[in-house]
This record gives structure tokens, sequence and C-alpha cells, in this order.
């Protein structure tokens, strides 16, 4: 079984990403070590790695660092000498269903309409505001807030309206009809898990109007609750500790492949910068490129203390451009 020594991640306890790696890590039983992240820039922690990037979590294993949850799973779920079984669907249908699910969860508009919901009093906090400036295109003026509301939430209600009367109507009680929640259940429920505690309209949505929806939600707190009691609390490392226990670490899971024929037109070892293409492209991670596939790019940096990094990241979602 992987070690907290193999695993650090950098989070912080309300990102609804961020519980959506943790809840993964506890059903599966693989041990880490935590890095806490404060809710609202500046990171230090990540300046010692080095790591630009800013959104959270981020997952390092070993000296190979990960953004974007997408990205974290596929390689937590390809994780070697984790003894418990993987979460992900085993079927070519399953399979799709749950591609589909993160598909439309992350890429699509559900967490910029969930993000519509977070309360006024909330967005009106002079920190958060200046730091989530622009992020979903908002200003996050309390004007702007209540007259979207309307609209977010008649979305999500949609939302689990989708949910409770179609994979729910047969009674299952999880989305690929298993004996315990998979990888397809924390797609499908993290977003609205996270929207769930934001107070919303008992009128709107309960567990009154959808009662399949809302059971589902409690199976699922008390299995990932429970995995949790069972597992080896993480190891709480402060920003130093954590930056020093990757440096020291093996570079063992990098990608290696490089699609010579890849449509960018990108070549091994150009020095490239990699951003996310929706908001705070300021952030930008630079290195020489080292790897390159349809759907991951990795480069190569170096920490202060001259040792080489790697920092992959997905291309969906993300721009490489060449310095």
């Amino acid at each position: 079984m992987s070690t907290a020594s193999d695993i650090v991640l950098y989070n912080y306890a309300f990102s609804p990403h961020g519980k959506r790696i943790s809840a993964y890590l506890a059903l599966r039983g693989i041990e880490y070590a935590l890095c806490e992240q404060p809710f609202t820039m500046p990171r230090p922690d990540l300046a010692l790695l080095p790591v630009h990037y800013r959104r959270i979590p981020i997952l390092a294993v070993g000296r190979d660092i990960y953004l974007d949850t997408r990205l974290i799973l596929r390689v937590l779920e390809s994780l070697p000498h984790v003894a418990s079984p993987r979460l992900g669907a085993s079927t070519g249908r399953d399979k799709f269903v749950e591609k589909l699910l993160e598909k439309y969860i992350i890429e699509g508009p559900v967490f910029a309409m969930a993000g519509g919901l977070v309360p006024v009093d909330v967005a009106q906090d002079p920190t958060f505001k200046k730091d989530r400036q622009g992020m979903l295109g908002r200003t996050w003026e309390q004007e702007e807030l209540e007259e979207g509301r309307g609209e977010c939430l008649n979305y999500i209600r949609n939302l689990f309206d989708f949910y409770e009367s179609t994979i729910f109507e047969d009674g299952r009680h999880w989305v690929l009809g298993s004996q315990g929640p998979k990888l397809a259940d924390i797609e499908a429920i993290f977003m609205l898990d996270f929207v769930d505690g934001m107070q919303l309209p008992q009128d709107v949505i309960s567990d009154k109007i959808f009662p399949r929806v809302y059971a589902w939600f409690e199976r699922y707190r008390a299995a990932v609750d429970e995995a949790k009691s069972k597992a080896a609390q993480p190891a709480v490392l402060n920003g130093q500790d954590a930056a020093k226990r990757i440096r020291m670490s093996e570079l063992e899971l990098s990608q290696t492949v490089f699609d010579g024929a890849d449509p960018a037109g990108l070549k091994e070892g150009t020095d490239v910068e990699i951003y996310p293409a929706d908001w705070v492209t300021e952030h930008r991670d630079r290195g020489r490129l080292v790897a390159l596939s349809a759907d991951e790019v990795t480069i190569a940096v170096e920490s202060r203390e001259a040792v080489e990094i790697r920092i992959h990241a997905p291309r969906t979602g993300f721009k490489i451009r060449e310095i």
C-alpha cells in the first residue's frame, strides 16, 4: 500500500474539488500526508516547490506534481502497490457513464452555476472578493449575485431532478448499481454536496422534493465518514516539511511518452509555460517540455535547491505556450 511518505495533498477543508480527492483517498484506503492551505492567495507553500498554479487541490506523488482533479484522480486510480480495489468502472458502458459525468460536472456549466449560489455575505468579504475577482466571469458584487441567483438555482434544481428521475428511479443505491460508492458516485455528487451546504430554499430543493437524491447523499456521506474513521489519519506537514519530503523523493510515476505528431507541433525539450485557459492565466508554470500525450503535458522545473521536479497538467482546460 502507498504510504504517507509517497503522497502529499495540498488542500483546504471546504474546497469542493478537494473534498472530491479526500473522499477518493478515504474510500480507497490510500495513506497520504496533508499540507493545509489558506482559502485565498498567497500560498507560499507552493512557491517552495516551486508551483505557480494557484488552484487547490494539488497532489504530489514523489517528485511528480499533479494539477487539476481530473488528472489527480487518473493518477490515483493507476497507483501501483495499493491493496484495495480501484473505484473506477470496469465495463465499457460504465466507463462511459463515469467519464461523461466527469466531463459534464467539471467541464460543463455546473461549477459556474453552483458558484452563483455562494451566500452574498461570504462573497462580500473583501479578501474573498479580491482573491476571486473574475472567477467564473463574476465580479462577486451583491447586485450581480442577487440578479443571477434565480437562474443558478433553477439550473441546480434541474440537475437534482435529473438524478432523481433517471439514475435513481429504479431504486438503486449507487450510480452504477454497485454494492458501494464508486468513482462515478464521487464525480456525480461532489458539486451537489457542495451546494447543499448553501442554505438552499426548502421549497425548491429539499429531501421532500428529491428524496432519492438525499438518501444517496446520506449513504455517500456515511460511507466516506466510515472510511475516514478506519483509515490512518494523514500526517499534517507544514510547507517547509512538505517541500523537503517531495524534493527527497523519486520521480517514479513520471509520464515519459512524447507524441512527436501532436497537433500543437510542440517539440520535446522546448521551454514552455502551462496555465489554465479560463481564469488566473497570469499564474504560469514554466519549464522544459519532457512528455506530451493527447490528455497530459509534463514539464521539468528546478527547485531552489537545484532538484528537478515535474509538473503535470491535463490538456483540456490548459494552455501550452512556447517561451
